[in-house]
């Protein structure tokens, strides 16, 4: 890790081409004539950016047992994507050599940078409560498939098995609801010290084993859980709420930041929310700025080209066969000296009908700043425009569920409006005086609103998360007539 963080742009370059030289005789190698390539520059010539339909017919045909497509090792796994951005499930290659060089020697790496930190640790005293996916392995024709968690859990070494409850088989478990009570009766009884899943989800888990224990806060039912290592979602919103279940100041959070397509960065310090990128896991690196993200011409740089501040969407090549594939997230470089980020969002998860440009991150910051400010706990949010309709102007629309409510619903509202303004230079042009846009619509939503949408739409659990943004309202609109009813 120190050779990576001291010689990124060489330990890149020297991974791009052992990527292509390995691929080098796959379908994909042929085409492009990988053979040839000795550089940066002639592989970005020759090799389109691409996006997951691009790569579709090529993965199907890979699920249906073909080999040596883009990628020469047999592919027998596929990570089944939460389906956030589009209502079609996505089906990303997990090779042997993602599993072993990326996501479990990432994985191995992030709990060397925990103990390097904190050398008191007692992690592996006791056991890792993970929560994983909702859906067991799925065998279809020669291939497996199921959510990311799921596919690790059921293929880990097996001394990781050992240190880890609940067990396998509770783990991989299909009805969600049934799981979650399965792990809380195998888990009390157990010398947990960490947790590991997304924050959303862990939420329901830890307040279900206070209903199950009637204990008063977590540490009561696990007095020596020190660490949570989370993900998939950002922690801003939940952030508050873990204080008041893990009420001891010693207590460590580590966000990591690990996808479907690889194990791609987290954090590296104790005082510190920033992540560091690994780029040395089998996964090569390239941005879009996301002011030309979308235009006839974007521009794509590679990872020395970086500027600290700016938000870029990714672009990876991976130890899949995944060549310039955009991942469909957004960062910013908060470093490159270490190449340190913060994910900002997604490409699709936005605001910005009316040219305001509104990002999660904006989101996440404001929101964090209004419940402050009024006192309250948000569970779970999500937000789209209102259209111009004849002469009345736009807005934006944000369904709210709170778990502790303001005293002023619609104080509330302006305080988050004037944070958002704040945050966003093109949100607070387009408010000023009202000019395009009205003040924002605050629809606060019925206990449970979120859960139940998730139900019906069989996206409880695991890495499934509620859509922040939108830039339609599909979600809004399917959230809105649950509310009522």
């Amino acid at each position: 890790m120190e050779l990576f963080m001291k010689y990124p742009n060489e330990v890149q370059h020297e991974l791009l081409i052992n990527l292509i030289r390995f691929a080098k005789k796959t379908e994909v190698g042929k085409k492009y004539d990988f053979q040839s390539i000795t550089s940066y520059k002639e592989f970005t010539n020759r090799v389109p950016v691409q996006t997951y339909e691009d790569f579709e017919a090529d993965i199907e045909r890979s699920r249906l047992g073909e080999n040596n497509i883009f990628w020469p090792s047999p592919i027998k796994l596929f990570a089944k994507s939460s389906g956030t951005t589009n209502s079609k499930s996505k089906f990303i290659p997990v090779s042997e050599e993602a599993l072993e060089e990326c996501h479990f020697t990432a994985s191995k790496d992030m709990l060397c940078l925990y103990l390097n930190n904190n050398p008191d640790a007692s992690l592996f005293l006791g056991k890792s409560l993970r929560l994983g996916g909702s859906k067991q392995i799925y065998q279809d024709n020669k291939s497996s498939y199921g959510d990311l968690s799921a596919l690790l859990i059921d293929n880990m070494p097996f001394w990781a098995t050992y240190s880890s409850t609940p067990s396998n088989d509770i783990s991989l478990m299909g009805d969600w609801e049934t799981k979650m009570q399965a792990i809380i009766d195998e888990t009390i009884h157990e010398n947990v010290t960490s947790l590991a899943g997304v924050p959303s989800w862990m939420l329901v888990l830890l307040n279900q084993v206070l209903e199950t224990t009637g204990a008063k806060n977590i540490k009561e039912v696990w007095p020596n859980l020190e660490v949570y290592f989370h993900g998939g979602v950002s922690f801003a919103p939940y952030k508050e709420q873990y204080k008041k279940l893990i009420p001891d100041h010693n207590f460590r959070y580590y966000e990591i930041y690990n996808a479907s397509e690889g194990f791609l960065a987290a954090k590296d310090k104790n005082d510190s929310d920033e992540l560091l990128l690994f780029l040395d896991y089998g996964i090569f690196y390239e941005f879009i700025p996301m002011d030309t993200y979308g235009n006839e011409v974007e521009k794509i740089i590679p990872l020395s080209q970086v500027e600290v501040g700016k938000n870029y969407a990714m672009v990876i090549t991976t130890n899949s066969g995944l060549w310039r594939y955009k991942i469909g997230d957004t960062v910013r470089f908060t470093s490159t000296l270490p190449y340190r980020i913060k994910v900002s969002g997604r490409t699709k998860h936005f605001i910005n009908a009316f040219g305001e440009e509104l990002i999660i991150e904006n989101a996440e910051n404001a929101l964090k700043q209004t419940s402050k400010l009024h006192a309250a706990e948000i569970a779970e949010y999500t937000a789209a425009p209102i259209f111009m309709d004849g002469k009345e102007k736009g807005a934006h629309e944000w369904i709210i569920e709170f778990n502790k409510a303001p005293k002023n619903f619609s104080e509330f509202a302006k305080t988050l409006d004037k944070e958002l303004q704040k945050l966003n230079s093109d949100y607070e042009a387009k408010r000023l005086n009202n000019m395009t846009l009205n003040p924002l619509k605050l629809i606060v939503a019925e206990k449970g609103l979120f859960y139940k949408w998730l139900k019906i739409n069989d996206k409880l659990g695991g890495q499934h998360k509620i859509p922040r943004l939108a830039n339609n309202r599909k979600y809004v609109d399917e959230l809105l007539v649950l509310n009522k009813n």
